[in-house]
């Protein structure tokens, strides 16, 4: 297929992406669940778990494995920008006074599901036979720890936002905690990747380049951002040549994070955090908010589910397996951030909401499942129950955390 063929065919998938994700994500709203996990369901339902099986002709025309790249990377930059602008709502002051709260939290998050996974990737490995067989046994048990680790940190960002948390110290508080759980876990993967392709080197500058550059960002460069204020404040908007410099550095800061292997949005989530507050950042949201959501967004969230199949847990055993690992991720991580929290002074109410925020795992779940079965860390039995994993902890999260902190209804969450 030629390159004016992809570009052509792109719109077309472009449409169908927005009219589905707009279809299930009505429907997920209609029953409780905010758009994104809708968003998220479609992807899936349009990959071959759905589509591939109804229709696969029409699958294999609508996307064809060499239009993926262009979708890879259109989601991405709609990824980064979403990231970008939760970070220009993150409170830093929040984080400050709640920063205790935040770690703990985090640091339970990752201890107690990294340690269960750990347990069961050292079963699956000599019982199960659930790894490749060249997986050594603890990559096997690195790997199903990270997977077990990690939250969905764009989707929290974005039942935070749909749930009117952006800003507030609970949406604070789950948002950082968040954050600092997903780059430990991408450390770790990391040190898997490392050890499977014997290059430690890849570890070392995911860990070393990343803590480099939050320092440059957080400390170095957030001053000199500041010069945007005055200009803006005096136009009431930011000028065209600063917007142009800002999503300049966004796509810069993107690049470099994902360069060292600790993903593209934390350079954009903590360039967000580094723009100057006021008329900038309610410029930036105002002019990049409406077109990122309603048209980039929804390709994140839906290029992952073209890669997954469903179809494969079939056998008992198989659904036995699902079972234990969603259990063990639900304890492991929702019941560790909300003992964390507990511990660390909040009441219940916030400690279970920030348990079933904590919980959800999402699209960057899948990425990270299919960097490991690209890489051939990962079988497809078990890639297949970890997106199960993976969607049920998701669906939980939004209609757990309603019906233990009502709060979010009557507009009471404490700013």
């Amino acid at each position: 297929m030629s390159q004016l063929e992809l570009s052509i065919l792109f719109f077309l998938q472009l449409a169908v992406i927005l009219m589905t994700c707009r279809v299930v994500g009505a429907l997920a709203k209609y029953i409780g669940q905010p758009q994104v996990v809708g968003e998220m369901i479609a992807g899936v339902l349009l990959g071959p778990s759905l589509l591939g099986i109804l229709a696969p002709s029409l699958s294999a025309s609508l996307f064809p494995p060499e239009s993926k790249p262009l979708l890879f990377a259109v989601s991405q930059v709609g990824l980064s920008l979403y990231m970008f602008l939760v970070g220009t709502e993150f409170r830093t002051e929040h984080f400050a006074t709640r920063a205790k709260t935040a770690v703990s939290v985090s640091v339970a998050g990752m201890l107690a599901p990294f340690l269960l996974g750990g347990a069961l990737g050292f079963w699956f490995y000599y019982e199960g036979s659930l790894f490749p067989e060249k997986v050594k046994w603890f990559e096997a048990v690195l790997f199903l720890g990270a997977s077990l680790c990690i939250t969905a940190f764009p989707m929290l960002a974005r039942i935070i936002v749909e749930n009117k948390l952006a800003g507030t110290s609970l949406g604070t508080l789950a948002i950082a905690a968040g954050a600092i759980d997903d780059v430990a876990a991408w450390c770790m993967l990391a040190i898997v990747l490392s050890s499977f392709a014997a290059e430690w080197s890849t570890a070392a500058l995911a860990i070393g380049g990343g803590t480099v550059f939050a320092f440059v960002v957080l400390v170095a460069l957030r001053p000199v951002l500041r010069w945007l204020t005055p200009i803006a404040e005096r136009e009431k908007q930011l000028t065209p040549g600063q917007m142009v410099l800002v999503l300049s550095l966004l796509m810069f800061a993107s690049f470099i994070t994902d360069r060292i292997g600790v993903y593209a949005v934390f350079g954009a989530f903590l360039l967000g955090c580094a723009m100057p507050r006021g008329v900038v950042t309610e410029d930036l949201k105002n002019k990049l908010e409406p077109l990122t959501v309603s048209l980039l967004l929804p390709l994140f969230f839906t290029f992952s589910g073209l890669n997954t199949r469903l179809d494969l847990v079939t056998t008992p055993y198989l659904i036995f397996i699902s079972l234990i690992v969603l259990l063990a991720a639900t304890l492991g991580k929702g019941g560790a951030c909300w003992a964390a929290a507990r511990l660390a002074g909040e009441d219940q109410r916030t400690a279970l909401a920030v348990g079933a925020l904590m919980n959800a795992r999402g699209l960057m779940e899948l990425i990270l499942l299919n960097i490991g079965r690209e890489r051939g860390v990962v079988g497809p039995e078990l890639f297949s129950i970890m997106v199960i994993m993976a969607i049920v902890t998701t669906l939980l999260a939004t209609p757990v955390f309603r019906w233990v902190y009502p709060e979010w209804k009557q507009g009471n969450v404490s700013k």
